[in-house]
């Protein structure tokens, strides 16, 4: 490394002047080895309640934190309580209107509906947690080989993403699904199968971006590993997009299993899901319209607030959205 240094900085004029900075740029990302380098990133630099102020000045983060934090909590909370047992039934109670003894009413089977509400959450949550799990894991590498490697390689992993790409997302899940069997787990992986090819794309569009930067000059100048360039420098610059891309695409899971639920493709009774809750609702719609209204308000609750916080994130973490006052 020191001799790497010694050979940059033996330059005159114009080259001695570029190759400093690209050290010094290199430099901000590593310590290297016998030198001595204080530097602190200019994010860090920042007070964390200023950070904070940052991000809740945007109204649509504010309005989305408000709204996810919801559906977080009433999830948190129905892990160690719920008014009744989600599951229990009880005939005397059947299509009741909300009242204080149910708030939200009761179903055709006398079951609460505050307390299969609340666990439905549970599941929406856990389902879109999955899905973006899959969909990320998987798409970064293919998206980081593609950039990396281009050609060939490039040209079979893009048309894998367009094959995925040439069927529609509920189509793609039915089939998985039929094929499978229905349950949420088989939902999960035909929603995170979808969304492989979103993540790939942007992944591979921002990293090979990333790859023409002058610090990566820098770094292969210095000797660094391609793979460790990958891991130490172009996988952190692309993580602001993921992660407002992964948000957004947590609400469409959201929407995407209750729409499976709904067909009989997703979670089986008696678990409760938002999506099953409105199917059981259709037949009694006209005796009993709160036994569909607050499922259907909780999925759009849901999308909404975790859309909303999509926005706001990308809003905040890129530059090209700000605006000038």
């Amino acid at each position: 490394m020191q001799k790497c240094l010694s050979q940059f900085k033996t330059g005159h004029g114009f080259l001695q002047i570029y190759t400093d900075f690209l050290i010094k740029v290199y430099l901000n990302e590593q310590v290297l080895q016998n030198y001595t380098l204080i530097c602190v990133h200019p994010y860090l630099s920042v007070s964390p309640i200023i950070s904070m102020k940052r991000y809740f000045s945007n109204k649509n983060f504010t309005a989305g934190f408000i709204l996810s934090a919801v559906v977080v909590l009433v999830a948190l909370i129905s892990l160690a309580w719920t008014p009744y047992d989600s599951n229990r039934m009880n005939a005397r109670s059947r299509l009741q209107a909300p009242s204080l003894v149910h708030p939200l009413g009761t179903d055709h089977y006398g079951r609460d509906m505050l307390s299969r509400v609340m666990v439905g959450a549970v599941n929406s949550i856990i389902v879109g947690l999955v899905t973006v799990a899959i969909g990320l894991s998987v798409g970064v590498i293919l998206g980081l080989a593609s950039a990396y490697y281009g050609k060939w390689v490039d040209e079979c992993i893009m048309r894998f993403c367009d094959l995925l790409f040439g069927f529609p997302a509920v189509l793609s899940a039915i089939l998985i699904t039929s094929i499978l069997g229905p349950s949420m787990v088989n939902a999960m992986l035909a929603i995170g199968i979808f969304y492989i090819p979103i993540f790939a794309r942007l992944t591979r569009a921002v990293s090979i971006s990333i790859w023409e930067r002058e610090f990566i000059a820098a770094a292969r100048a210095c000797g660094v590993k391609e793979w460790a360039i990958t891991w130490r420098h172009v996988l952190p610059n692309i993580l602001s997009p993921l992660l407002v891309q992964g948000t957004i695409q947590f609400a469409v899971a959201v929407l995407a299993e209750a729409g499976l639920s709904y067909l009989g493709l997703g979670t089986q009774p008696p678990h409760a899901s938002w999506g099953r809750m409105l199917n059981e609702a259709q037949t009694y719609m006209n005796l009993s319209p709160w036994i569909a209204i607050f499922p259907g308000c909780a999925i759009a609750w849901a999308v909404l607030g975790f859309n909303l916080l999509g926005d706001g994130l990308r809003d905040t973490l890129d530059p090209k959205m700000v605006r000038v006052r």
